[in-house]
């Protein structure tokens, strides 16, 4: 990390302020061990993770004041993890995870930077069955699916982590494959509606996804 330059920045939830540290742009690129290389992950597609997406935005603000409880949460490519951050900081029971491997590194120092507990982390393939991840009852994402061939895999992944009753919250900036996704998710026993967000004066461009809700209940 010491070989990329930063930005830090502040989002504000009403009276909740999230303290960020990213990277300072979308071009920053440090793998001197050829990690993430070894991952697959090119030098282009390598900064994806490290910056706050609109997507991400709308999330965060969507599940600001969604009735959590004590659901157990997952957060499933979370980059920076502005959602989790969120939760975390509403003592909400979040696990967040990513196939990148800075994530976790970034995810602990903002964490501390925001005063809070370390948010539990596991990095994982969604082709790969082999996790400790358990299941849950609220698992969410922002702009997952960025290949045809993501859908499915993200579809199997929320198939093996989904308790029988569970909700999924997808927000889906807009790259044509939110029908495919839901139609998959249908077929798993969910119902599933879309949605434009409500208020997205936060946002500096129109929006021009929706968020995506799956619901499943056990017989």
């Amino acid at each position: 990390m010491t070989d990329l330059r930063l930005s830090y920045q502040t989002i504000e939830f009403d009276k909740i302020d999230i303290h960020l540290c990213t990277l300072r742009d979308n071009q920053e690129f440090s793998d001197p061990n050829q990690i993430a290389e070894k991952l697959g992950i090119s030098s282009a597609t390598w900064p994806i993770f490290g910056v706050v997406w609109p997507s991400g935005l709308v999330l965060a603000h969507y599940i600001k004041d969604y009735e959590t409880g004590s659901k157990r949460i997952l957060e499933v490519g979370c980059g920076m993890a502005l959602s989790s951050l969120l939760l975390n900081k509403q003592s909400a029971d979040i696990t967040a995870t990513d196939y990148h491997p800075e994530v976790n590194n970034f995810l602990k120092r903002n964490a501390l930077l925001n005063g809070d507990d370390a948010i539990a982390f596991e990095q994982v393939d969604w082709t790969n069955k082999d996790d400790d991840l358990g299941l849950f009852d609220l698992i969410i994402g922002s702009d997952l699916l960025y290949e045809d061939e993501h859908t499915e895999l993200l579809v199997s992944f929320l198939a093996d982590h989904a308790n029988p009753t569970c909700e999924v919250i997808i927000v889906d900036p807009g790259r044509g494959r939110k029908n495919s996704l839901s139609a998959k998710m249908t077929a798993l026993g969910f119902t599933a509606t879309q949605q434009k967000p409500e208020h997205t004066d936060f946002l500096v461009k129109e929006f021009k996804g929706h968020i995506l809700k799956f619901v499943r209940t056990s017989p």
